[in-house]
C-alpha cells in the first residue's frame, strides 16, 4: 500500500474512533488501516479512542495489533493509558491493562505524569483502584 493511501487511512481511522461508529472502525481496519498509524498531528487511533472512553473501539484497535504503550502526538498528548486515566474512563483503562499497557509508564518519554497521577488528579477513585490493582506504584513525577 502506498504512503499516500496509508496516510489517508490513518487520518480516517483517527476520525472514526472519535466521531464514527464501530462498524466504520472495523471497515477501515479491514481496508488496511494501520492500528498504530498517525494522523497529520501525530495522534494515534488508540490514544484518540482512549481519551474519548470508547472502550469498544479501543478493544478493536488492540485486537488489530495497536501497541497499548505508544505515545501519541508531538509532545502534546501522551499514552493511551494516561489519556483514559486522566478522564476517569475506567473500562477503557481496564481494557488497556488487559492488553499489556504498563501502569507505570509515564508520558513525555518517561518525564511526565504517570497514569496513576492523572487518575488521582481527576479525581477518579475507581480508576485509581484499577491502576493500583494492576501494579501501579506511587513515585515522584515531573510537573
Amino acid at each position: 500500500m502506498n504512503k499516500r493511501r496509508q496516510k489517508k487511512l490513518a487520518r480516517r481511522l483517527v476520525q472514526a474512533v472519535m466521531f464514527g461508529e464501530v462498524r466504520e472502525v472495523d471497515a477501515l481496519l479491514r481496508a488496511g488501516a494501520d492500528p498504530d498509524g498517525r494522523d497529520a498531528g501525530g495522534t494515534t487511533p488508540l490514544y484518540a479512542a482512549s481519551v474519548h472512553g470508547a472502550t469498544d473501539k479501543v478493544r478493536r484497535l488492540l485486537a488489530a495489533g495497536a501497541s497499548p504503550d505508544t505515545e501519541s502526538g508531538h509532545g502534546d498528548q501522551g499514552t493511551p493509558l494516561c489519556g483514559a486515566a486522566c478522564w476517569g474512563h475506567v473500562e477503557t483503562v481496564r481494557a488497556l491493562l488487559e492488553h499489556g499497557a504498563d501502569p507505570n509508564l509515564r508520558e513525555d518519554q518517561g518525564t511526565g505524569w504517570s497514569p496513576l497521577r492523572w487518575a488521582r488528579n481527576g479525581p477518579h477513585q475507581e480508576t485509581v483502584d484499577a491502576l493500583l490493582a494492576a501494579g501501579a506504584r506511587e513515585h515522584e513525577t515531573a510537573g
